[in-house]
């Protein structure tokens, strides 16, 4: 009834996964993940900064910086300043708090502690920024 598989499977053998696949460990993935939350905080962090320059932000985008650039084998994450997309500072705040979330479960669960630790922080300035302008709204 059924035709029997005549060709070998591209994931694996019966002596083991192919060597010409390429793999990753869990936790080059998760590393891949977190560096790819934190690039995109980092990118609304610099939309924020090109809207509302400060000091918190400049510090932030900094440490976000050095965290991708750490996870990326010291490669630092590109970059583009002075571009605007105007959107309204809530939207962006509201973005870079569900980004630095994304980045806390990643951090989380790979056990980095640094990168956990600055994800948190930003969540915690992020609706910080929020809670005036939600609350006149009601």
């Amino acid at each position: 009834m059924y035709e029997p598989i005549r060709t070998k499977s591209v994931h694996s053998t019966v002596d083991g996964p192919n060597p010409d696949f390429p793999h990753r460990s869990r936790e080059e993935e998760l590393d891949i993940q977190l560096a790819g939350h934190l690039a995109a905080l980092l990118a609304v962090t610099d939309e924020l900064r090109a809207a509302r320059p400060s000091t918190d932000l400049d510090k932030a985008a900094e440490r976000l910086a050095e965290q991708v650039g750490r996870l990326r084998g010291g490669n630092a994450p590109a970059r583009v300043s002075g571009t605007r997309r105007e959107r309204s500072p809530a939207a962006l705040h509201r973005r870079a708090h569900t980004l630095a979330g994304r980045a806390l479960v990643v951090a989380a669960s790979r056990a980095d502690t640094a990168a956990a630790i600055l994800a948190a922080e930003r969540m915690d300035a992020h609706a910080a920024a929020l809670e005036p302008r939600e609350l006149a709204s009601r």
